[in-house]
């Protein structure tokens, strides 16, 4: 493949990470005790870069398979190429789900790859809309019983943070009254000023969901995200209407077109840059949103979103969700500080995401290969 000149990708390396929470796990509809990384290495013009999805461990097949003869021998810079291309080798595969997570680790890697050929920041190479970028403590999980619940969210008010968010919905909507107790428990944690947060993980029926975001209403809840499933948009749309916190979805969005069914549904839009398609479809989103005069917000993975989240002029804020700075906190050296509540991206001048793979914890962790 002629380059012009331009280096190319050289290689995709890929490994399975597997890292044990610190304690059981769950929300609304889901319980687990462990979380599966997919990490991605694109090497050309002399430089390495790293990108990551969560997922199964046969996203990594997707990519060595399907994916890496669509990338190397590709320009380094010509990244929403390679993500085009990837996207339409994977036409009749099976493209959502499991294959998004694929194209997005790459996607990633290829944008930070592209930024330290460079030797820039990803976010003075994309451009900054903003200096820094808002964050949200997230966990809060069904199994936390009083005494973790309050230390999570305590060690959070000691780093400044404002915004808070827990898991409710548990046992698919069956612990109502557990639900609504966990929650003035939060508010009594944090603070009547604090902006408190739920996520029911589509756990309610429509019905529910209302009525449960009727008492929430009381505690100050300003943000209501899935409080019934994201494939329902009829059914999210009619929550958002009946109650007074916004409501928001969008975090399984695998495509572009998703986000654009799912825009007249919520009130604000969420994506996530290691299922959407990487940061090439999280940008796009955000475009889209902000059309529609909707804020976005970045779903998990925060060192994989920040410096995207800072060239976007609608973002509301990031997730600095628990399992995920966990990993990355483990495994990068470089990893964002969110003290005062916020990160900020690309202001230590490293180039790329900023980040250093720590080989001792690929190796304690790794599964595959």
């Amino acid at each position: 493949m002629d380059t012009g000149g331009a280096p190319a990708v050289e290689d995709l390396h890929v490994q399975v990470l597997q890292f044990p929470t610190d304690v059981p796990e769950a929300d609304g509809t889901l319980a687990w005790d462990r979380t599966t990384m997919v990490l991605v290495r694109a090497r050309g013009g002399g430089a390495t870069g790293l990108g990551w999805t969560y997922g199964d461990p046969a996203t990594a097949h997707v990519i060595t398979g399907l994916l890496k003869d669509e990338v190397v021998g590709r320009p380094v810079f010509d990244v929403p190429a390679a993500n085009e291309a990837m996207s339409r080798a994977a036409r009749n595969a099976g493209r959502p789900g499991l294959i998004a997570g694929a194209i997005s680790a790459v996607d990633i890697a290829l944008w930070d790859l592209k930024a330290r050929v460079l030797s820039l920041p990803l976010t003075d190479l994309l451009g900054r809309a903003r200096a820094e970028v808002p964050v949200y403590g997230s966990g809060g999980f069904t199994t936390y019983e009083r005494p973790q619940l309050a230390e999570q969210l305590e060690s959070w008010v000691g780093q400044g943070f404002t915004r808070f968010k827990i898991k409710i919905g548990e046992q698919w909507g069956a612990r109502e009254r557990r639900d609504l107790e966990r929650t003035e428990a939060a508010r009594a944690l944090v603070g009547e000023d604090a902006e408190l947060y739920v996520d029911a993980n589509g756990a309610y029926t429509r019905k529910q969901a209302v009525r449960v975001g009727r008492t929430l209403a009381g505690l100050g809840v300003s943000w209501f995200e899935e409080p019934v499933s994201s494939d329902d948009l009829t059914g999210l749309a009619h929550v958002r209407d009946a109650v007074t916190a916004d409501v928001a979805a969008g975090e399984y969005g695998y495509d572009l077109p998703y986000f654009a069914r799912t825009v007249p549904a919520v009130d604000c839009l969420q994506a996530d840059a290691t299922r959407c398609g990487g940061i090439t479809v999280w940008l796009r989103a955000a475009a889209l949103a902000h059309g529609h005069g909707l804020q976005l917000s970045g779903h998990c993975a925060p060192n994989a979103h920040a410096h995207a989240a800072a060239s976007v002029p609608n973002l509301r804020h990031l997730e600095w969700f628990h399992d995920h700075v966990r990993i990355e906190n483990l495994l990068f050296d470089g990893a964002l500080d969110p003290t005062g509540g916020c990160v900020r991206p690309g202001q230590g001048g490293e180039p790329g995401l900023g980040l250093k793979i720590r080989p001792e914890a690929v190796e304690q962790y790794r599964v595959l290969p």
